[in-house]
């Protein structure tokens, strides 16, 4: 089995850090690490299982979507061997409006 990279883009990983801090702020630091966490266990298993999500190409071609725990948006595409996480948004943003940006 082909184990794909992974690649965050500098907008995913501002997504994390600004989910952890939302979280941290409103909850605790020890709360904020576990949903990180989760976040992160749930993207890395891309690595082995890419061809999940939904498709939506009429957003940008190739972008794929799977959600989280009901709360957080995972925006990707696999280019190749690797798999680029686009976005990680946190409840209900707008996924149109945040590859925009």
């Amino acid at each position: 089995m082909t184990r794909f990279e992974l690649k965050l883009s500098p907008q995913a990983e501002f997504d994390l850090r600004s989910i952890y801090d939302w979280i941290a702020k409103r909850s605790s630091p020890q709360t904020a690490d576990r949903y990180i966490q989760r976040i992160e266990t749930t993207y890395r298993s891309l690595a082995d299982f890419p061809m999940r999500g939904t498709l939506h190409d009429d957003l940008l071609p190739g972008l794929r979507i799977i959600g989280m725990e009901r709360r957080v948006t995972i925006a990707f595409r696999i280019i190749g061997d690797r798999v680029e996480i686009l976005r990680i948004l946190y409840g209900g943003r707008d996924v149109k409006a945040a590859l925009e940006t």
